[in-house]
């Protein structure tokens, strides 16, 4: 279930809540009581099993269809 990071504009707390996709945008009232919070924008970091060990390639340089090889 996706995890959602908010924050109080009453106190500066800053929370996360769990719940589904489809209620993303619902309110989330502070852990302390308060109902004036906002939704922070967050960012998804998406990693392969390998990740951490191997370094990725560069992407290739170049121009056009094919990379810059064959294009006059």
């Amino acid at each position: 279930m996706p995890r959602y990071e908010f924050r109080c504009r009453e106190c500066s707390t800053t929370f996360e809540v769990n719940r589904p996709m489809s209620a993303s945008g619902d309110p989330a009232p502070c852990p302390t009581g308060h109902n004036d919070t906002v939704k922070l924008l967050s960012t998804v970091a998406i990693a392969g099993a390998g990740s951490r060990s191997a370094p990725r390639a560069a992407a290739p340089a170049g121009g056009g269809c094919c990379g810059g090889g064959c294009c006059g």
